[in-house]
């Protein structure tokens, strides 16, 4: 019987959701490391969208270069779940920076996918917390 169940946030960011032919290597590695989908939805955002969902970047330097990505095209909103899932996926996806990633973690789908720090291809909650907020923030309604 699986104990601590938990779920995610996991986006398939603007520039690898265009390519549709990468997507079923991603599905498979969720596969392959015991992540369920419990819900998708295609997401487009406009400036305000992102802005919130970034806010904790407000004010940084990479805060418009970021919102105007997430905002240039469609991106996949996926909720997966697994024992301790926010652990596990962004262990999957790897560092934030693609570079970093090729180097420390050449496995990751960062380092697969991701091409620049603002384009890295993936999103992962990084706490229960958080998970809550941005769920409410991308699927706009509260998860219960």
């Amino acid at each position: 019987m699986k104990q601590n169940l938990q779920k995610t946030l996991a986006l398939i960011k603007p520039d690898l959701y265009r390519q549709t032919l990468l997507l079923p290597t991603v599905y498979q590695k969720l596969k392959d490391n015991n992540f369920t989908v419990l819900e998708s939805q295609i997401i487009k955002w406009n400036y305000h969208q992102a802005s919130q969902f970034y806010k904790e970047h407000e004010g940084k330097f990479f805060f418009e270069r970021l919102t105007g990505y997430m905002t240039n095209g469609p991106f996949l909103a996926l909720v997966l779940e697994r024992e301790n899932a926010i652990k596990g996926w962004r262990e999957l996806i790897g560092p934030t920076q693609p570079d970093r990633a090729r180097l420390q973690s050449p496995q990751t789908l960062r380092a697969h996918f991701g091409l620049t720090d603002t384009r890295n291809s993936f999103h992962g909650s990084d706490s229960d917390e958080n998970f809550l907020k941005e769920y409410q923030l991308v699927f706009g309604k509260k998860h219960h």
